[in-house]
């Protein structure tokens, strides 16, 4: 009943939502397995990543070399959000931890985030 009933709350916060669906499903369709992640990055990163992940004056853009599998594995993003990280390949100083992010979350964001890279090609 519990997973019901978050469905039908996600499905409500899809529907609703006017931010980061909109703007890619006009660009690319997501596949629902990624939804879920795609909601939390907007709510939690884009501040700073921007919401096509391209970064903004806050934070260095995911669709980058540096943030590859094979220069930054998913255990690197894992840490980057729960734990915050110190600052080495740009001029944006240190991340801090994401306020209220989870190892939950950050499962679903994660595959999200990689499937982006994907999307533009990055890898």
């Amino acid at each position: 009943m519990k997973n019901f009933i978050n469905f039908l709350l996600f499905g409500a916060y899809l529907f609703g939502s006017m931010g980061l669906a909109q703007s890619l499903q006009e660009e690319v369709d997501i596949p629902f397995r990624y939804a879920k992640g795609m909601f939390l990055f907007e709510k939690n990163c884009s501040s700073c990543h921007g919401l096509d992940m391209t970064g903004t004056d806050k934070g260095p853009p995911l669709l980058h070399d540096f943030y590859k599998p094979s220069h930054h594995d998913d255990a690197s993003f894992y840490r980057a959000g729960l734990q915050g990280v110190k600052a080495h390949h740009w001029q944006f100083g240190d991340m801090p931890a994401v306020e209220g992010m989870t190892a939950r979350k950050m499962k679903s964001i994660v595959p999200y985030v990689r499937y982006y890279q994907q999307l533009q090609k990055l890898y």
